[in-house]
């Protein structure tokens, strides 16, 4: 088997409506088991971090997600399955560091 080179990716995640913190808790984990599920099929891809946005009234609005993935088809193909919006993906870039300037 050769190995996959896996780009960083970023994935802003902008939800229609502000949802409550259980619903995400439960599409997160949904979208764990989608990712499993890729992973064993031989998909390149493989989740970092999320930031989850909030509102003031403490919905959630979206999320940032940092990604390792073979393409961005991969991370479409994750999307789909988990019923995940998509608002855009870009490469990961230079990270800044507090102090650094």
């Amino acid at each position: 088997m050769t190995e996959t080179t896996m780009g960083e990716y970023l994935i802003l995640r902008n939800m229609d409506e502000p949802v409550p913190e259980a619903a995400f808790e439960a599409a997160a984990d949904g979208a764990m088991e989608v990712l499993r599920d890729l992973v064993d099929e031989g998909v390149g891809i493989e989740w970092v971090r999320s930031i989850v946005r909030t509102r003031g009234d403490g919905r959630i609005a979206g999320t940032f997600c940092h990604y390792r993935a073979e393409n961005e088809a991969a991370l479409y193909e994750h999307a789909d399955r988990a019923g995940l919006p998509v608002t855009r993906i870009d490469l990961y870039g230079t990270t800044l560091e507090s102090g650094a300037r």
